[in-house]
């Protein structure tokens, strides 16, 4: 790989791991259930019971100072207890922005086995090169820290 691709692929992706104490369905569930997601996530999708390809999920980010966001995604892929994929704005935060212009990013949710009954939880964001040039810096760098933080919300759920 050339220094060039190197730098593309650094900036274009965010991946984030963690290993969870817990078994691979119930972490699934945590992922998959729409509502349930909604709780750790930080997002109202009440009345929302799971997701599926080609589904509009939308509700308020329920984040302190983050009340006026609107999360809404397209469920792109399914696939029981292994991969929920969706796609997204990336911190499409500004109240008068139309955001819908712009070319998504996609979130993909994996899951393995890991040691001890675990699981391991891998998040991976893609396409920040396709994000229009004044956003992209700050979408990748709070999105960066946005997914460090939901790998502990849902943990924090899980065995909370």
């Amino acid at each position: 790989m050339s220094k060039e691709e190197q730098v593309i692929s650094q900036t274009d992706r965010i991946e984030r791991s963690i290993v969870i104490n817990a078994p691979r369905e119930r972490v699934w569930r945590a992922i998959a259930d729409a509502e349930e997601f909604g709780t750790w996530f930080g997002v109202n999708l009440q009345g929302l019971r799971r997701f599926e390809p080609g589904q509009k999920a939308r509700g308020n980010i329920t984040h302190p100072g983050y009340e006026h966001v609107v999360f809404e995604a397209v469920i792109d892929r399914v696939e029981p207890p292994t991969l929920l994929s969706y796609l997204w704005h990336p911190y499409a935060v500004e109240q008068n922005v139309d955001y819908s212009k712009e070319e998504p990013t996609l979130v993909t949710f994996t899951l393995a086995e890991a040691p001890g009954n675990g699981t391991l939880l891998t998040v991976v964001e893609s396409g920040f090169d396709k994000v229009p040039p004044q956003r992209r810096e700050e979408a990748f760098r709070m999105n960066s820290r946005g997914w460090e933080a939901q790998l502990q919300n849902i943990v924090r759920h899980l065995h909370g």
